[in-house]
């Protein structure tokens, strides 16, 4: 069975609450990042990158029963983190839950704060079009 998002997000909250320091919170992202599943090359298309992100994210989504499989690769090890922190979050979730769900995590460990202006741009586009593919499966179902 499958979290809902507040579940989630509530656990990210309290992971991040171990470190007190945000270079731990920075090295913790990057090792989700290079944790993250490979992304396979087939999917590193132009369609797939997410529009104003300072480095290249692609984002490769496909409905399977009903919910929303997300994957993604990055050129940069941050933005790889943050876009793996992301689909931790929605990745195998209904679309209709993914439209409505307010990703307050972002804000509650202090993630948006410690970007800089131009990553900070990248995560509202990142956020944006999972919202968008999300949409897109919803009206389509």
């Amino acid at each position: 069975m499958t979290l809902p998002i507040d579940a989630i997000q509530d656990g990210i909250i309290a992971d991040f609450g171990i470190f007190d320091q945000w270079m731990e919170k920075y090295e913790y992202i990057i090792d989700l990042g290079k944790n993250m599943q490979p992304l396979d090359e087939r999917y590193k298309r132009e369609e797939n990158l997410v529009p104003g992100c300072q480095s290249r994210v692609w984002l490769h989504a496909e409905l399977v029963d009903r919910k929303v499989i997300f994957t993604a690769d990055s050129d940069a090890i941050i933005t790889k983190g943050i876009i793996a922190l992301l689909l931790q979050t929605v990745s195998g979730q209904p679309p209709e839950a993914i439209g409505e769900a307010e990703l307050y995590f972002i804000d509650r460990i202090g993630l948006r704060e410690h970007l800089s202006p131009n990553r900070s741009n990248g995560l509202v586009n990142m956020i944006r079009k999972i919202k968008s593919v999300a949409s897109g499966f919803s009206a389509a179902g």
